[in-house]
């Protein structure tokens, strides 16, 4: 059974014969110069799919092996993290940029995010979801670090995760205003990439040292 080329961000499929790849969309936007160039590509290439993933990028399914390194030069794009024990996707809502119910600009928040750690090396995946406003459409609840907007700031949790045994995130702290935020999510980060063991979520940590345990290394009340 072939390996996942995660250098070259390709996933084998079910056929065992060909990849999808997913070129990184920061905050999920995209030009429409990137699409004509990503449906050119598929074209090229006769893609078995195109799909819209839930890490807000588009995959394209299908691809030979020895056709990867080309198709990824001509969409001259970078790599979206789709696998790995890495800071996977940060995923972002419209927030204040769009949508009318927005309280705070997830847009800008989530994108800095997103250039600060996408692909970072950690114990395990980790996803982080930004919400502009309590309607958490970022899904910030499930993620393992998520931040949702309120008139007065940001309130953050962690620890969330899906699959077989789905957590929800604790929150830990309210209020958190920007100029403070990323210094927060940086502990936060820090403390997980130093303490947990190999393969282990931050969520699990949680639950093995205790919450109260892991607000005290992250030192919250510092940030508020």
């Amino acid at each position: 059974m072939k390996k996942d080329l995660l250098e070259k961000g390709a996933v084998l499929q079910r056929d065992k014969e060909t990849y999808a790849i997913a070129p990184h969309l920061t905050a999920g936007l995209i030009t429409p110069g990137q699409l004509r160039t990503i449906a050119d590509v598929a074209d090229k290439y006769n893609v078995a799919a195109i799909k819209v993933t839930g890490a807000q990028r588009i995959a394209l399914v299908g691809i030979k092996e020895d056709e990867i390194d080309v198709v990824w030069k001509d969409l001259g794009m970078k790599a979206g993290a789709a696998v790995g024990l890495c800071v996977r996707s940060v995923k972002i809502c419209p927030g204040t940029t769009f949508c009318k119910k927005g309280l705070q600009d997830s847009v800008a928040i989530g994108s800095k995010l997103d250039n600060l750690y996408h692909g970072k090396d950690l114990p395990n995946k980790l996803k982080i979801g930004v919400s502009g406003c309590p309607q958490s459409c970022a899904d910030n609840h499930i993620k393992d670090i998520g931040l949702f907007g309120s008139g007065k700031g940001w309130i953050v949790q962690i620890g969330g995760k899906g699959g077989i045994k789905p957590r929800l995130a604790d929150k830990i702290a309210m209020n958190v205003q920007e100029d403070r935020l990323f210094d927060l999510v940086e502990k936060i980060i820090e403390v997980y990439a130093n303490n947990a063991t190999a393969r282990e979520r931050l969520g699990d940590y949680i639950d093995r040292v205790g919450l109260e345990e892991v607000k005290r290394q992250i030192d919250v009340d510092s940030y508020l």
